[in-house]
């Protein structure tokens, strides 16, 4: 089988972005094409930390995921989903491992991230004043990227949760990168959303458009 010609040059440009500290290449005709194939195949993304850098999707593959750290524990029914590790606790993890410089940018997007805290919602019901439940949803990142660079340190973050609070809810998972890139994947049950965000956590680091084969839509 005839060997590829452009391999050893491609692995040569891999190299030389993971050994650079901003991923910038030079501008040449030979190194362009070189990163045209790779972008093509997944194997480097443009970088969140550095414009006009690149990141290789093989020094990715050791980033940490964040998730909620007792989802295990929901999962198997040990404990209720209620209990979930609360999305601010989650992103503050994930805060904490990236660089000072890359944790300052990243704080700047803990709203847009994690959201407003959410209010419990009390109502009368005759004498007794009855506090409504409200629809969970549980924080993720993955190191990956979208049609638009990922957060700081190269990821992506997004939520599964109940449309509607109650036992019978449809579920969503929706995956962002640091723009408007947006994945979408409707489940019928807290049991297939689970399912499915533990197919989306061990497939990292993607392309979001390769979520495709998992039966997220774009939008």
């Amino acid at each position: 089988m005839p060997q590829d010609p452009h391999a050893h040059f491609d692995h040569t440009l891999l190299d030389l972005i993971e050994h650079s500290p901003t991923g910038v290449l030079p501008a040449t005709p030979s190194y362009m094409d070189a990163l045209k194939r790779l972008l093509a195949t997944h194997q480097v993304y443009a970088s969140a930390n550095h414009k006009g850098g690149y990141v290789t999707t093989r020094s990715l593959t050791s980033a940490p995921l964040f998730y909620a750290q007792n989802l295990d524990d929901v999962i198997a029914g040990r404990v209720e989903p209620e209990s979930l590790e609360n999305n601010f606790s989650i992103f503050e993890r994930y805060l904490v491992s990236l660089s000072e410089p890359l944790r300052e940018r990243a704080a700047e997007r803990r709203t847009v991230v994690v959201g407003k805290p959410s209010h419990h919602r009390a109502k009368h019901i005759g004498d007794q004043v009855v506090v409504a439940q409200d629809p969970i949803n549980t924080l993720f990142l993955v190191p990956g990227t979208g049609p638009h660079p990922g957060l700081p340190g190269n990821y992506l973050y997004g939520s599964v949760f109940q449309r509607h609070a109650n036992v019978n809810s449809p579920w969503l998972i929706h995956l962002h990168d640091n723009d408007d890139g947006l994945a979408l994947c409707d489940l019928p049950t807290m049991a297939v959303a689970w399912d499915k965000l533990q197919e989306v956590l061990s497939s990292a680091p993607f392309n979001m458009n390769e979520l495709d084969a998992l039966g997220f839509s774009f939008k």
